[in-house]
């Protein structure tokens, strides 16, 4: 069984000197019982955004939690949805899982060469995308730290790695196995992760630079 090791958190994240822009974390799993990486056969099973006042995680039926993930985002105040390889994973899951499902989503994405991504582009994807989400602009932060601290220091930019560099508490699993946690063990996990990148982000103190534009025929 899938063991899963779960830190109390300090939630006294210091703050840059110019407060951003309201930010939302968010980050998902998928169903690990198929190919966890591919959305024509895996499911969401699980969604969590977190922002200094809102904790949620979502689970259960993939359509059910797709619409209530939309709604929630529809209700929030505009702000910037942050994310740790939305671009290449997240983002373009929830797509095509949405569409798959009927689901209509406020999300509206444009392929984006010139991103790099962590690994081969998600399966019937070509690329990395900038997006939007109803009002919400999109921050990856693996992009964002990817761009300096991964190419001129070298530090390994993935979330837990670079969690743990900083001194932030990671919830442990392994991914491969996200079918055999505890409902509770997968709840603190994706709410961890979610918490993780908007954590990192916060602590940039150049953070709005990486904040993501659509061109405009895609809207705004």
């Amino acid at each position: 069984t899938a063991a899963v090791t779960s830190p109390a958190y300090d939630r006294r994240i210091p703050r840059p000197a110019l407060a951003p822009p309201v930010s939302y974390g968010l980050d998902i799993e998928t169903d690990t019982t198929v190919d966890g990486l591919d959305p024509a056969v895996a499911s969401v099973v699980a969604a969590a955004i977190c922002s200094d006042d809102l904790a949620v995680v979502l689970d259960g039926d993939e359509r059910e939690l797709l619409v209530e993930l939309d709604t929630i985002l529809r209700q929030l105040p505009a702000g910037v949805l942050i994310t740790w390889n939305g671009s290449g994973f997240d983002l373009p899951f929830l797509h095509d899982r949405a569409t798959h499902l009927g689901v209509d989503l406020g999300l509206r994405m444009a392929l984006d060469p010139g991103i790099g991504g962590r690994h081969e582009p998600l399966v019937g994807h070509a690329g990395a995308y900038r997006a939007r989400w109803h009002d919400h602009r999109h921050l990856d932060g693996y992009q964002l730290f990817r761009a300096d601290v991964g190419a001129t220091v070298g530090l390994p930019c993935g979330l837990k790695p670079l969690a743990r560099f900083v001194g932030l508490p990671v919830v442990e699993v392994d991914r491969g196995r996200i079918h055999e946690l505890s409902e509770r063990d997968r709840r603190a996990y994706v709410a961890s992760d979610a918490f993780l990148a908007r954590a990192l982000v916060l602590r940039r103190a150049h953070w709005a630079a990486g904040i993501d534009q659509l061109p405009e025929s895609i809207g705004s």
